[in-house]
């Protein structure tokens, strides 16, 4: 009888043991197939005062990277933006009708907290210049500190768009110069609005 126990606790730990691999692995797959049917949320975070044609090209290509991209209007008390946080929102809305899988936000607060808030872990930032990628790179590790699972995604700008900001579509349209082909339709009649009742104002 003893003998039989130990053999059939034997054989029944063999056999725990040779099913243990297989139960991990299985594990494995079940938990990446979950990060894959997941939807690939990425937050595209910015001023966006006003949003540019650089930023809807940004937009355009990293639609097709991403099941939903949330563009995320930050507003900062500190800065003294040329317009609301709501009026920025409505600009990327009606300039952005053509892609479909996009999501327009207003925060404030810190951007880690944000993600965590939209259950996001890609941050998307566009590139014009070196001088971009230095300040970026650090907001990037940064974040990451804070949520050491997020990432952050380097787009490119287009080299028709590489020189454009939008510090400096203010700075020309205030100045009464032409700002057609660095904004949409929209934000330029707003912009050109904007610097009249400014003038009108004193």
């Amino acid at each position: 009888m003893y003998v039989t126990q130990s053999v059939c606790y034997n054989l029944a730990k063999i056999r725990t043991f040779d099913w243990m691999p297989f139960v991990r692995t299985r594990l494995v797959v079940k938990n990446h197939r979950e990060r894959m049917n997941r939807l690939k949320i990425a937050v595209y975070p910015g001023s966006f005062d006003p949003i540019t044609n650089g930023h809807i090209d940004i937009l355009e290509r990293s639609s097709l990277l991403f099941d939903k991209i949330i563009v995320a209007v930050v507003h900062n008390p500190t800065k003294n933006a040329l317009f609301s946080p709501e009026e920025r929102a409505q600009f990327i809305t009606e300039s952005t009708r053509h892609i479909k899988n996009i999501e327009v936000d207003c925060f404030d607060g810190l951007l880690a907290q944000y993600m965590k808030q939209k259950g996001s872990d890609i941050i998307i930032r566009g590139l014009r210049s070196i001088t971009d990628f230095e300040y970026e790179s650090h907001m990037s590790m940064m974040n990451r500190h804070l949520l050491p699972h997020v990432d952050t995604i380097f787009i490119m700008s287009d080299i028709r768009y590489i020189y454009i900001s939008s510090s400096s579509v203010k700075e020309v349209a205030m100045l009464g110069g032409d700002v057609t082909c660095m904004v949409p339709a929209l934000v330029k009649e707003a912009l050109r609005q904007k610097y009249r009742l400014k003038k009108q104002n004193g």
